[in-house]
């Protein structure tokens, strides 16, 4: 059973997409992130993309502990319906601010945006290719992100390091027995020369 850990929300159960067609962030993982990004300042009123949503679970946890916007994005039938379902409920409780995208991560991020990302969540399936994830994290620096973002990357621990795009430098990576977490923050555009 997934639930939200903390915050407004803290409690609510989340309706998981039957028949293997998301892998659900453990517990274990999900509080140990929470914990570092709430420590760092990365959740209350901050803009929030959960890429690979599934469920929802990580921005609807962000948007619980204080997110003012979460935007997630699925392209699977069941988990959009489940992202929001689990919207909604958390809504009652008064967290507003999330909205759902059904679409494909790459065509999402193609389509641009106006919104500038503080914190990106992205927990793509496990047999994701590593050439198609270098072009999600080439498409997030180039419009996605804030100034001083930061981007939270789920895997397999037998995954390769991921290749960080120019615009990207890795923070840190943190293991939890199966799951790896991966931390790049973005990085400041050098300044012009002067003649």
């Amino acid at each position: 059973m997934t639930r939200i850990i903390a915050g407004a929300g803290k409690g609510r159960t989340l309706l998981v997409p039957r028949g293997g067609a998301t892998r659900p962030t453990a517990d274990k993982v999900r509080e140990a992130l929470f914990s570092r990004l709430e420590h760092g300042g990365w959740l209350e009123g901050t803009r929030v993309l959960d890429l690979y949503a599934g469920s929802g679970a990580l921005g609807l946890e962000a948007a619980s502990r204080g997110a003012a916007e979460v935007l997630l994005v699925e392209r699977a039938p069941a988990a959009v319906d489940a992202c929001r379902r689990n919207a909604a409920a958390l809504a009652s409780t008064g967290v507003d601010g999330v909205a759902v995208r059904a679409a494909s991560v790459s065509s999402a991020l193609a389509a641009g945006t106006d919104v500038r990302y503080d914190l990106v969540l992205l927990d793509p399936p496990y047999d994701a290719g590593e050439q198609a994830l270098a072009g999600v994290l080439a498409a997030l620096v180039d419009g996605w992100l804030a100034d001083d973002a930061l981007v939270v990357l789920e895997r397999s621990a037998r995954s390769p390091s991921p290749g960080w795009p120019p615009g990207l430098e890795a923070e840190e990576e943190r293991r939890y027995g199966e799951t790896a977490l991966w931390f790049a923050r973005t990085t400041p555009l050098a300044p012009l020369e002067q003649p």
